[in-house]
Formats: C-alpha cells, sequence, structure tokens
C-alpha cells in the first residue's frame, strides 16, 4: 500500500501481457514456436532462412572443410525437418565470412547470404552500387550487404533510438530491488539474485545512477515509439531518394539487419516499434518491404564479384572471436576436430552402439565451436560458464572416443551425454568424413 500506484499500474500490465503471451504460445501454438514462424512463412508474409548449426565460427575452420560443411548440413536438415522445405538463405555466425565459404553454401544450395557493410567495401571488385544492390559470387550465391545508415539509427548506442529517455531501463529490475524475503520464492533457490523482467524504471537519463532512475511511464514509452517510427520513415524515404538519384534507374536496396534480442530483450518497446513501422509505412510512396527472394526475382543484373573478409562484430574483423582472452581454445576444438575426422574415415560399418557414440562426438564437436563461448570471454559477462562449456564438450568427446578405442562403451554414461546434450536427432557423423557426397 506504500507503493507508488504506477508500480502497481505496470505490475497489472505485465500481468496482462505475460497471461497473453502464455495463451497464446499455449494455446494457439501448442507450446511450438516454430509452428507460429511456419504459419506465417507459408502465409507468404515472412522468409524464415537458416544459420550455422550451432553458430560456429566458420572461418576458424577454414583448414577444416568437414567442420563447415557440417555446421551447414546440420542447419540444412534442422530446416527441412521443421518446415518442409530447403532453405533459401543462411544467416553466417556473426556475418562471418572468408574467400571460398560460399562455395560450400553453393554446394547446399543456399541462394543467398548476409555480410557487413565491409565486406563490400573491401570487396574483390569495388561494388558499382555499394551496399544498394547484391552482388553475386563466382560460385553463384547472392550477397547482401547491410546499410550503415539504417543501422546507426536503431543500433547505435550513442543516438540509435533504443536510448530515449522515456523508455525502459533495462538494467534496474526488481530482481536486485525488491527485498529478499519478497524475492527469494521467484529466484534461484541459492538465494542468487538475478533479472525477472519485471522493471519498473525508464532510461530517464544514462549519465544517472540505477538508483536515480524515474519511473516507468507506458503512455510516454508508446508515444516515444510513433515518434521514433515516423523520424526513421522520414530518413529512409529521404535516404531512398538521394540514392535513386544516382543508381542509375536502378532501385536501391536498403538491407537492415538486427540482432532478434534487440527487439523486446534490450529493447523492451521493440516490438511496438515494428507493429508500428509496418502500420505506418503503408502510407508511404517510396518504401516498400520485401523478403530477398522477391528482391532476387526482380533483379536483371549483378555484379560478380567475392565480398572481403569480414564480420559485423566490433572492428568489422575476427578478434572479437580471437585474442589473448580466448585464443587458448582452438588449439584443443581444432585437435578434436581433427580426431573426429579421423574416426568418421575409419569407422565405415559400425554398431548400432558405435554409431550412437560416433553422433554423440559429432554434437560435442559443434556444440564446443559456438562462438558463444569466445564471445562471452571477450565480453567479460560469465566468463567461467563461457571456459566451463568448452571444457565440458571437449572432456565428453575424449571420453566418448576412449570409450571407441578401448571398445568399452559405458552406456549409462552415453544415455546421460544423450539425454543433457541431444540436439539434431537426425545427426549423422559420416558428415565429418572425407568420401561424404552433399546429398
Amino acid at each position: 500500500k506504500d507503493e507508488d500506484p504506477r508500480m502497481h499500474q505496470l505490475a497489472q500490465h505485465y500481468r496482462r501481457e505475460l497471461i497473453e503471451d502464455i495463451n497464446i504460445f499455449s494455446e494457439e501454438y501448442n507450446q511450438d514456436i516454430l509452428k507460429a514462424f511456419k504459419e506465417f512463412k507459408d502465409k507468404g508474409y515472412i522468409e524464415v532462412i537458416t544459420s550455422n548449426g550451432t553458430h560456429g565460427y566458420l572461418p576458424f575452420y577454414r583448414e577444416y572443410p568437414e567442420a563447415i560443411r557440417a555446421q551447414i548440413k546440420s542447419a540444412v536438415l534442422t530446416f527441412k525437418k521443421y518446415f518442409g522445405e530447403h532453405p533459401k538463405g543462411m544467416w553466417l555466425a556473426e556475418c562471418a565470412y572468408f574467400k571460398g565459404l560460399d562455395k560450400y553454401l553453393s554446394d547446399e544450395d543456399i541462394r543467398y547470404f548476409f555480410v557487413g557493410t565491409h565486406g563490400f567495401t573491401y570487396a574483390d571488385s569495388k561494388p558499382r552500387y555499394g551496399v544498394y544492390r547484391p552482388i553475386i559470387t563466382p560460385n553463384k550465391v547472392f550477397v547482401f550487404a547491410r546499410d550503415p545508415e539504417s543501422s546507426e539509427q536503431i543500433w547505435s548506442s550513442e543516438v540509435g533510438y533504443p536510448g530515449d529517455p522515456r523508455y525502459r531501463e533495462f538494467y534496474r529490475d526488481i530482481g536486485y530491488d525488491r527485498e529478499e524475503d519478497y524475492i527469494k520464492p521467484y529466484i534461484d533457490p541459492s538465494g542468487t539474485r538475478c533479472n525477472t523482467g519485471i522493471k519498473y524504471h525508464r532510461i530517464t537519463n544514462k549519465s544517472l545512477s540505477l538508483d536515480k532512475k524515474e519511473i516507468y511511464d507506458l503512455r510516454e514509452a508508446r508515444n516515444a515509439v510513433k515518434e521514433h517510427v515516423r523520424d526513421f520513415l522520414c530518413k529512409k524515404t529521404s535516404q531512398i531518394k538521394k540514392l535513386s538519384a544516382i543508381l542509375d534507374e536502378e532501385e536501391p536496396i536498403i538491407v537492415a539487419p538486427f540482432d532478434a534480442e534487440l527487439f523486446g530483450h534490450w529493447w523492451y518497446e521493440g516490438p511496438k516499434f515494428l507493429e508500428e513501422l509496418f502500420r505506418q509505412s503503408c502510407e508511404s510512396e517510396y518504401l516498400d518491404f520485401s523478403v530477398p527472394t522477391e528482391v532476387l526475382q526482380a533483379i536483371k543484373k549483378v555484379q560478380v564479384t567475392y565480398p572481403g573478409e569480414s564480420s559485423w562484430g566490433a572492428g568489422g574483423y575476427h578478434d572479437v572471436w580471437l585474442n589473448g582472452k580466448n585464443d587458448w581454445i582452438y588449439k584443443h576444438i581444432h585437435e578434436i576436430t581433427e580426431r573426429m575426422i579421423e574416426k568418421a574415415n575409419t569407422f565405415k560399418c559400425p554398431s548400432n552402439l558405435q554409431k550412437r557414440v560416433l553422433n554423440q562426438m559429432m554434437r560435442e564437436i559443434l556444440l564446443v565451436q559456438a562462438s558463444d563461448w569466445p564471445f562471452i570471454m571477450t565480453t567479460g559477462t560469465t566468463i567461467e560458464y563461457a571456459k566451463n562449456r568448452v571444457k565440458c564438450h571437449i572432456n565428453r568427446f575424449l571420453d566418448l572416443e576412449k570409450m571407441l578405442e578401448k571398445q568399452e562403451i559405458n552406456d549409462e554414461r552415453l544415455l546421460f551425454y544423450e539425454w543433457i546434450d541431444n540436439i539434431f536427432r537426425n545427426i549423422d557423423y559420416t558428415i565429418f568424413s572425407s568420401d561424404y557426397r552433399t546429398n
């Protein structure tokens, strides 16, 4: 009763929102989020593409074609399993590209992928239309590049929309604010406090400490969304007009990719921004939204060249994922990758039990290759967790390998490994063999 009534109103809002989300997820889609994506894909509203199997940073495996093929093939097989068709495009993890990677995509009938802005800036031959038209590689895969203007307007921590004082403050949460007796039933039994997602404050001012933040106002935040959408559409219209005047009758293609977690997670109002964007854009005579396949179908001529080696990480190259904080992991990952290739070439006719071991070894390889672990070590968020994940998957791989070599398979331990990490149910370890052929 002593609390600010505005907090009570926000609590009611969160309760309604949570109930609505649970009903949609549970009742409409039977707890199957992919069913929702498939529904809108089949209606033609969106185009769903795939990504590397476990988000492996592919430039670091250029000496191991089998590893790159495994990342791509596992993604394609999983996509076909859940969506019933072959993926048209691929989002390369971290937009990380090296010359020749497009050949692996071509082998899997992937039609297009994306790179950061400088992937075009440092292309083998400078794209005539910059990032505003796709190119095609000599391996016949189309490439789209990120528009820096759109990225700055939305993503920039300095001038981007999510930093507006009226938007919700991400870092202040009742998991840390509320008294221990109140919050204890809702956090980890150990008593370690954590974010709950219930937040009652707005950004207010970036220079203020968290305890000085003011109460979040839903109405003001919604007004900010509408203002920012109008501003974004105005800037896109101006950009299109300028580009149209210099692109020799070619329509400018503006590619604005973002991490999905920006919308709703970091930027609570992000989904409302997207909804309002599509609503307001209906009135625009200059702006039209298209999925990549529609763009490619309309293109009459395209420049042939290779994009430059790049990523969309800080600095635009690979140093976020390879530096003094994380470089120790790669000698171990490369070594077990080589061992996986050797085992895949050795076991041509394994028993069912041996096949299970080999498939689980492949899972451990794919999981340890995830770009998340070196990224976390660089950013310094949950470093011990990332280190433990790397060590855990390597140790499991070595344990499974020892079982094979000694011909003493511990079925109980194998079952545990399969239970705790059973991604890619249709996994096939022979993808790592040198004589594997793409189907």
